[in-house]
């Protein structure tokens, strides 16, 4: 079934259950999971392990960060190493696997989209659930993702979906609604990376709100943009992503655009930190902004 066999219909077919499992790896078929193989020379990715889990369990939805990643929105932990993640809408299904998770909740015939082979929520639903469950950081990179514009996979794909459409399906059900709200208040479509997200929210629990997206002028009037800015004291943030500086041309168009922005009348300071230390550093990242704050409030 689309590359994918069920132990339990091989052995309905006539193969005998005791040498099924040796005769399919001499075969070169791959074990996805108690039950299922995937056929030689096909990639055990996302979609056939998912794929493989609905065959087994037809009533299981995809849904949280899985269903994320076929739409193509962006998650803080990914998928590679997690739970593939289902809604059963029956509220029944428990599954004796650490690599699935299954969330008992129920599901509108209108929550349930199919695409690529799989059924699966749809963006709002998808979203107003990660909102609901958390972890906030995680909530907040997704919902960012899905509201701007993003390379995803190696491709560029629009905006997914509008803010109002994410509160309406948070309204739909009661449970979390009033927590979803609050993070969803936490959101940005300007934001450009997961990166950018995380440094946002690292900002604001400790007190400090630059705004985001800042236009400003350089000397010649053309229109630049900051990650972030706090425009009273002058103070420009930039978040350099993991793909950053990919080719020699872009590292020097980045010098280029480093140099104007520290000729706009705007800009009093720059500071610029990686993905890395937005990620695991983030206390020297607040130091720095705090730091040069200080600095340009005395000056």
């Amino acid at each position: 079934m689309g590359g994918i066999l069920l132990t339990s219909r091989a052995v309905a077919a006539g193969w005998p259950r005791g040498s099924l499992a040796r005769a399919l790896q001499d075969e070169g078929w791959t074990r996805l999971r108690y039950g299922a193989w995937a056929e030689p020379g096909r990639d055990p990715d996302l979609l056939t392990r998912l794929r493989a889990v609905q065959l087994m369990a037809p009533r299981l939805v995809v849904s949280h960060r899985s269903a994320a990643a076929i739409w193509r929105i962006e998650t803080l932990t990914g998928i590679s190493g997690a739970p593939l993640e289902f809604t059963d809408p029956q509220l029944i299904a428990r599954l004796d696997d650490s690599h699935v998770r299954v969330h008992r909740l129920p599901l509108g015939t209108h929550e349930v989209w199919e695409r690529q082979g799989l059924r699966l929520t749809p963006p709002t639903r998808t979203l107003a659930d990660l909102l609901r469950d958390g972890p906030r950081d995680e909530a907040v990179v997704a919902v960012d993702s899905a509201l701007s514009e993003r390379r995803v996979g190696g491709l560029r794909r629009p905006p997914i979906i509008a803010k109002d459409a994410i509160a309406h399906a948070l309204d739909a059900r009661a449970r979390g609604t009033d927590r979803g709200r609050e993070w969803l208040r936490l959101t940005d479509p300007l934001a450009g990376s997961p990166a950018e997200t995380i440094a946002r929210l690292r900002m604001h629990d400790a007190g400090l709100h630059p705004d985001s997206q800042a236009e400003v002028r350089t000397p010649n009037g053309r229109r630049r943009y900051l990650d972030f800015l706090f425009r009273r004291e002058g103070l420009g943030v930039e978040i350099e992503g993991y793909a950053y500086h990919g080719t020699r041309d872009a590292h020097r168009q980045d010098v280029i655009r480093f140099n104007q922005l520290l000729q706009c009348p705007e800009i009093r300071n720059l500071l610029r930190f990686s993905a890395a230390d937005v990620f695991h550093r983030p206390d020297y990242m607040l130091g720095e902004i705090r730091a040069a704050l200080g600095a340009l409030a005395a000056d």
